[in-house]
């Protein structure tokens, strides 16, 4: 109980500081979506923890995990007020659609809360201790910013070369989101094959929200992208067809491709990429985002096209 006591003094200091010295930046809230993360989960918490600007709370919805995962959280919890473990009950099969039901879950949690942002952050992740004040900072300075982020490192690449890829896309391990923006989305949409997070980073666009990628910071991701219940090649070939799912051109997805290549493990992963895409085209499977959607990525790929083409520099909006 004392040590309780002394994290909520604590805590409330840190925020009197926040509050009198950084009165312009946002508040904000986190949800962390979490199943089986145990061997992962405590260097998020550490991550966390340690923020110069803490969060007004975080909710942490542990997905049916077996593992331990919700003990590592309580023990958490029970020294930080600000973290809330919700537990769910397991669920036989797990998918995208799933993730998007907890983190909805998450989100029921804060909803009476005052804040400006809720970010979206998953549970094998581990970043600098000012990398939520540095992306705050960025969303005190331009208004007009919906999605924040910043690019990422795994156990098998360095962060992507962004001459190459689109600095609008905000990756979905880690999205920082405007509260008016994610609202005017209407949040996630629980797609069971994936892409939940360029859906709404798309989406955000169409609304009129400017997103964008920090290249200044960066977070690590603990293990290869997408390989939690499967492995890299099969993530490849899966990352395709999603890229297929949100309207990605063909002439795009060739370019992608022949970059991905470059990327380990060289050659197969990009060549699984690009199968990926073609099966999903091959088969006509139904898309599940509108053709609006799908018109807009693709205007938005060909203006990025034409641009690396020529030489140009985009402009982020």
């Amino acid at each position: 109980m004392l040590l309780q006591n002394t994290s909520s003094l604590c805590l409330a200091v840190r925020r009197f500081v926040q509050g009198t010295m950084l009165t312009k930046l946002p508040i904000y809230v986190l949800v962390t979506p979490a199943r089986d993360e145990a061997a992962y989960i405590e260097e998020t918490i550490k991550s966390v923890v340690a923020q110069t600007i803490l969060p007004l709370r975080w909710v942490i919805v542990s997905d049916g995990s077996t593992d331990g995962t919700d003990e590592v959280v309580r023990k958490f919890a029970a020294e930080h007020a600000w973290i809330d473990l919700v537990s769910l009950p397991r669920r036989a099969e797990r998918n995208f659609a799933g993730k998007v039901a907890a983190f909805n879950a998450g989100q029921a949690k804060v909803a009476g809360l005052k804040y400006d942002v809720i970010g979206n952050l998953d549970a094998d992740i581990s970043f600098d201790k000012e990398y939520f004040d540095f992306l705050l900072q960025k969303l005190a300075e331009n208004p007009a910013l919906g999605l924040v982020g910043t690019p990422y490192r795994d156990p098998l690449n360095d962060q992507y070369d962004y001459r190459y890829v689109s600095i609008d896309h905000v990756t979905g391990p880690c999205q920082l989101f405007r509260r008016e923006c994610f609202e005017a989305i209407g949040g996630y949409m629980p797609v069971k094959g994936g892409a939940i997070d360029r859906i709404a980073d798309i989406s955000a666009r169409m609304k009129g929200w400017q997103t964008r990628t920090f290249t200044e910071k960066m977070y690590l991701h603990h293990r290869a992208t997408g390989t939690s219940q499967q492995g890299l090649l099969i993530s490849k070939f899966k990352d395709g067809a999603k890229d297929y799912s949100v309207g990605t051109s063909p002439v795009w997805e060739l370019f992608r491709t022949a970059y991905q290549m470059t990327r380990r493990p060289l050659i197969l992963g990009g060549f699984m990429t690009g199968a990926g895409y073609v099966w999903s085209l091959v088969r006509r499977v139904e898309r599940p985002v509108s053709r609006e959607m799908v018109e807009f990525c693709r205007r938005e790929q060909m203006q990025r096209l034409k641009a690396f083409v020529s030489g140009r520099k985009l402009s982020s909006r």
